[in-house]
């Protein structure tokens, strides 16, 4: 292989949380990588500083591009491709954000993703590009039959979790612009003959998460709570932070390691993937409510006395999402391996090393 390079990957949306994490990986496996960003998120610029100091002796090639400009993603694709895997992962990821903004949310997510689609049928039409969607494509899940518990909801009859055959319901700007693009990129591989698979992700978590109050809830919490027990230790007043709703809602959570493993897996699957479409997350076994976190951390770092208050439910917010991933244990072989244990003592020491930072 060229250069002795078994890839060329294309990573858009490079430096933020899932980017970094692919980036790494590939780099580690002496893939030749390419990186597109606008460093718009919070942590971008750590995340790439990070990849340039850690793989400094790699192919590493990194290009400030914002996806919804269709001629520098054009210009991009015309000098770099062809690439073997283009890793969309590039978008406006919270859905506060898509409420308040709409317009963006849609030039980056819906005019973003045509743009790369458009970019790779013309230059780089061999390639597999996977997509990071999302489950809120399936909306709010009212009509559910949910069932409140002491500390979480529970969905009966689903023991192995929602699967690809929920209606498609769009709801928040955010949840049509993921799902319009969800839907061009499908579409591309039927219409078009492109190599595509889609991955509607749960919640996400790990190392190079920089998480916010909207975006990436158990690196929030543990953030939260850290802050408490360090303020209680330095006799400072502590500062309670706020659960939207009632902290019942139950998602399926998945560690970054194990998310990148998935991506690998659809590229070793390639012939396989022709617009396939795949529920993604860490399964029942790996599923949280938000009170229960709360009790996990409270044991884990040894501090019972965690001051939060329940604020109105986000709107269009799920109250029960796992996801059957029975489809990718199928087709890819893949399974979850680190399980939520593991997963939220890394996402603790993680979240206590970037304080160290601050």
């Amino acid at each position: 292989l060229k250069n002795n390079k078994f890839m060329k990957v294309l990573i858009t949306g490079g430096c933020g949380f899932l980017g970094a994490n692919l980036a790494s990986f590939f780099l580690k496996n002496n893939h030749e990588v390419f990186l597109i960003d606008a460093l718009f998120r919070d942590g971008s610029n750590d995340n790439l500083k990070w990849l340039k100091e850690k793989y400094l002796k790699s192919d590493l090639k990194f290009s400030k591009i914002d996806i919804s400009n269709f001629k520098d993603v054009k210009t991009f694709f015309r000098e770099y491709a062809p690439f073997d895997y283009i890793c969309h992962v590039a978008g406006q990821v919270t859905m506060t954000k898509s409420l308040s903004d709409p317009r963006s949310d849609l030039e980056t997510n819906v005019i973003g993703t045509f743009n790369i689609l458009e970019s790779m049928r013309e230059f780089s039409p061999e390639a597999l590009l996977a997509f990071s969607s999302t489950n809120k494509v399936y909306g709010d899940l009212k009509w559910l039959e949910i069932v409140e518990k002491g500390k979480r909801y529970i969905l009966e009859g689903f023991v192995k979790g929602l699967d690809e055959q929920l209606p498609l319901d769009f709801s928040t700007p955010y949840g049509c612009s993921k799902g319009a693009a969800d839907q061009y990129v499908r579409d591309w591989a039927r219409v078009f003959n492109l190599k595509t698979v889609v991955f509607r992700h749960s919640s996400i978590y790990g190392g190079r998460q920089y998480a916010t109050y909207d975006q990436g809830w158990i690196g929030w919490f543990c953030k939260k709570v850290i802050e408490q027990k360090q303020s209680c230790v330095n006799g400072m007043n502590k500062n309670e932070f706020t659960i939207s709703g009632t902290g019942k809602q139950v998602r399926d959570v998945l560690y970054a390691d194990d998310l990148v493993n998935l991506y690998f897996s659809a590229y070793l699957n390639k012939e396989k993937m022709n617009g396939e479409i795949f529920n993604i997350g860490g399964g029942y076994d790996n599923s949280l409510s938000i009170l229960e976190l709360i009790d996990i951390l409270k044991e884990k770092l040894n501090f019972e006395d965690v001051l939060y208050k329940n604020i109105a439910r986000r709107e269009s917010d799920q109250d029960y999402f796992i996801a059957s991933i029975e489809k990718a244990k199928k087709l890819l072989n893949w399974v979850p391996k680190i399980d939520k244990n593991k997963g939220i003592d890394k996402m603790i020491d993680w979240t206590l090393n970037l304080k160290k930072k601050i």
